[in-house]
């Protein structure tokens, strides 16, 4: 039998001293980008980098390089960093946790509980690269989604799988539209990132448009505009991610995203920093790569199991829909809802203008008479609308235009249809016949 100090010997032999994690150093601070040397590390690797405090430490993301010069993006404020500070790679790849237990929370971009609910029990780790599905694997959109929104469910039928945007400029009412989706719309999962948009609207979306009933099945994914352009990115990756999660658990998601032109701020504030050239509206090329590379995330699950439909907000500044961001969405999207600030002056909420707006999978959803009944409407509203101040000055002769006195007869019944309060819910089949009735193909 060995003695005590014998044991110890042979222990001690057998322990080496941990290698020290190899640092490099900060050279350069430029608004919110660190430039650091002595290290190398791939795009997308966690870095911490030490404070003039003791103890206290920044972590950041190498977000570009040239040459031997990294280029990081802190997730915070980046006060209290010094010349020379210290840095050390905490990981080459991102990770997201995800969980059943994520169900009725909130957190950051980072994936940290803000609700004051305590800590979640994540279950998985995925890559924050996330899986894309090869396209001859997907599914394809079969089932009509009912919204409970009069003018969504009859001139703008929705599939289930389906990208949708919101469309507008500021104070027209898209978040109003968003929340009567998130309390209308039949889903399993309900996965809510709210990026780049005011800090209050946070708790007051989640108290009075989710309430207690809906958050249990609700995800909220926040990341508001005073922090970090990278965590806001991360935000938005996050959202995805648990979307793609329960998708893949063969759940029916309901991904909202408010906004998707914040998304794109975020990258263009990287982008800039990091030495990308503008193009229109100062956006760096990678913004229009990253929006159809988000988008894409959603859609139906492979061989049609699951399914994650999106429903994005869009900034229209400055209500100019040719907008290079409102560009890009409409040519990624599967169709469209433009909200007009003349309707919503003229308290018709919600303010959805049929002129421009478009679903491109109903024709394959609904029947080919309702079909008809929904372009015959279509086609009386944009009429109306066009001659709407010679009608209004009375220089419009009655019976000069058959199709424009029957818009001018059916106005306010087609004003009924598209105008709802935000606490009604209306079901498809209540929608569809009074469409009928309207455009007098009732069965």
């Amino acid at each position: 039998m060995r003695s005590f100090s014998e044991q110890v010997d042979r222990e001690v032999e057998t322990i080496r001293t941990p290698q020290p994690l190899p640092n490099g150093k900060i050279v350069r601070v430029v608004g919110l980008t660190l430039e650091a040397k002595g290290i190398l590390a791939p795009l997308g690797a966690l870095c911490r980098v030490e404070c003039s405090k003791v103890g206290i430490f920044i972590d950041a993301e190498v977000v570009g390089f040239q040459n031997d010069i990294l280029y990081l993006m802190p997730f915070t404020d980046p006060a209290g960093i010094a010349p020379g500070a210290r840095i050390w790679v905490q990981s080459n790849h991102s990770n997201v946790s995800a969980g059943d237990a994520l169900l009725g929370r909130v957190i950051d971009g980072l994936g940290l509980p803000i609700d004051g609910k305590g800590p979640i029990e994540y279950t998985v780790s995925i890559s924050a690269e996330g899986s894309s599905l090869n396209p001859m694997d997907r599914g394809p959109i079969e089932k009509i989604l009912d919204t409970g929104i009069k003018a969504i469910n009859t001139c703008l039928t929705l599939g289930l799988g389906q990208r949708i945007g919101l469309m507008a400029g500021s104070g027209v009412g898209k978040s109003v539209l968003l929340g009567m989706l998130t309390k209308y719309t039949e889903a399993d999962i309900v996965v809510i990132g709210l990026i780049g948009e005011r800090g209050r609207e946070v708790q007051e979306f989640i108290q009075k448009t989710l309430g207690e009933s809906g958050l249990k099945k609700a995800v909220v994914v926040a990341s508001p505009a005073n922090i970090s352009p990278v965590v806001r990115l991360k935000a938005t990756n996050r959202a995805h991610l648990i979307a793609e999660y329960f998708r893949d658990q063969g759940k029916s998601v309901l991904l909202l995203c408010d906004s998707l032109t914040r998304v794109a701020h975020a990258q263009r504030e990287i982008g800039l920093a990091i030495g990308e050239p503008p193009t229109a509206k100062g956006y760096p090329p990678s913004v229009f790569a990253l929006l159809p590379r988000l988008i894409e995330r959603a859609g139906v699950g492979k061989n049609g199991y699951g399914s994650i439909t999106a429903v994005y907000t869009v900034l229209a500044e400055g209500d100019d829909r040719s907008d290079p961001i409102v560009d890009i969405a409409r040519a990624s999207l599967d169709g469209q809802v433009m909200l007009s600030r003349e309707l919503a002056d003229a308290a018709h909420y919600p303010a959805i203008d049929l002129v421009g707006s478009i679903s491109r999978v109903m024709d394959s959803l609904v029947s080919p008479d309702l079909l008809k009944a929904a372009n015959r409407l279509r086609r009386l509203w944009t009429l109306y609308q066009q001659n709407q101040d010679l009608i209004q000055v009375g220089a419009y002769e009655f019976g000069s235009n058959p199709d424009l006195d029957e818009a001018i007869r059916v106005r306010p019944d087609m004003e009924r249809l598209l105008q709802q309060l935000s606490d009604e819910a209306v079901s498809l089949e209540e929608s569809q016949n009074e469409l009928r009735r309207i455009t007098g193909t009732e069965q």
